[in-house]
């Protein structure tokens, strides 16, 4: 698989210097291009190619930031109005050019994102704003959660979640997430599922340090609408992991259940790195009546100091009907992602149902 890096390419290039000298005519494309691909270029990973770029660009674009922040709103309109045909992600210079240099000039940098984010997210742009000035930022957030373009709105949950996945953390959200939940309440029934999810991830990062919180959310909010439900469902996702009562409560769940599993067989015993583990199970709902099942299935991952540690993957939540047998197939893949690295060793991996491992079988991974 070629490096994500690599989007940053010629192809790429020819058409960022076009939408440039269109809105800045005098633009020095050649030097401007000279500068980027300089020096150590192809040793840059992806986060350094970019500021690498928007870092050049605030040395390139004339005038002052306010005059340059209006060039790249203007290469936004361009590359909106002219619908370009590309992936707007090689485009995360324009948000970082606003981190590198706009922290002094807070209006004109959250004016220009709610420009820019409707073609490109911000969210992580806007994180050092948030820890500058978090009181003068939520205000923006919490008009931008009743703005007319879906990015937009998503941004204002995107970009003020408490643990954003390679972003900077907001310790003090960590701490005190209220100042989110008027946004997540604007947000809770949005029609657009770009929205819905974004709001369901910013709940669970909330439920890590905040359980109690999520709950009441939980309590105040379900059965408002069919969206809002899966919103709570979603962001509740790390509680329903750890099975906490409270919370299978709220979703008809028990922790106590009359569950036989059978036929639980491995493919292999042994599989080399780089391939996958078929496995089959069954379960009986042995009581007199229908119950409702969350099956998972828990893996041991062998970690990189020898230890393991069990990711839970949902394979099911449903109605299971008395004295019937379901049938389950599912497959383990140990091919490297660039969320996970798998490493040789004992491995197991158990079924789980309503939060209790009901039996575990150990395999092993080898490097060849």
């Amino acid at each position: 698989m070629e490096p994500l890096k690599n989007i940053y390419n010629d192809v790429f290039f020819k058409s960022m210097v076009k939408v440039l000298s269109t809105v800045v005519p005098a633009f020095k494309k050649n030097e401007f291009l000279a500068a980027i691909q300089g020096g150590e270029w192809q040793q840059l990973e992806l986060k350094q190619r970019i500021r690498r770029i928007s870092t050049e660009l605030g040395h390139f674009l004339p005038g002052n930031y306010s005059e340059q922040v209006d060039a790249i709103c203007d290469m936004i309109n361009h590359l909106q109005h002219q619908q370009v045909k590309q992936n707007s992600f090689p485009w995360l210079f324009l948000p970082d050019f606003l981190e590198v240099y706009g922290l002094q000039d807070m209006n004109i940098s959250l004016n220009a994102m709610e420009i820019i984010t409707a073609y490109i997210s911000c969210e992580f742009a806007v994180r050092p704003f948030l820890l500058a000035d978090p009181e003068t930022v939520m205000k923006k957030m919490m008009k931008w959660s009743k703005h007319s373009n879906e990015n937009v709105r998503r941004f204002s949950s995107e970009g003020c979640r408490p643990r954003l996945p390679w972003g900077k953390a907001i310790p003090s959200f960590k701490k005190d997430p209220s100042p989110i939940l008027p946004i997540l309440e604007n947000l809770m029934d949005d029609p657009s599922e770009f929205v819905r999810k974004s709001v369901a991830n910013n709940i669970n990062d909330i439920a890590k340090d905040h359980p109690d919180i999520v709950l009441n959310l939980i309590k105040k909010w379900k059965s408002k609408s069919k969206n809002t439900d899966w919103i709570l469902r979603h962001g509740a996702r790390t509680l329903l992991r750890k099975a906490d009562p409270g919370i299978y409560k709220q979703f008809g769940l028990s922790g106590s259940h009359d569950c036989e599993l059978s036929k639980f067989t491995l493919s292999k015993k042994s599989i080399s790195l780089g391939k996958s583990l078929e496995l089959e199970f069954s379960l009986n709902n042995k009581a007199s009546v229908e119950q409702l099942f969350r099956v998972e299935l828990g893996v041991y991952y062998m970690k990189s100091g020898g230890s393991s540690s069990r990711k839970l993957f949902k394979i099911t939540e449903n109605t299971f009907e008395p004295s019937t047998i379901y049938k389950f197939k599912r497959r383990i893949d140990f091919t490297d992602l660039t969320t996970r690295k798998h490493y040789a060793g004992k491995h197991a991996v158990s079924i789980v149902v309503n939060g209790k491992e009901l039996e575990t079988k150990y395999f092993n991974v080898s490097r060849n």
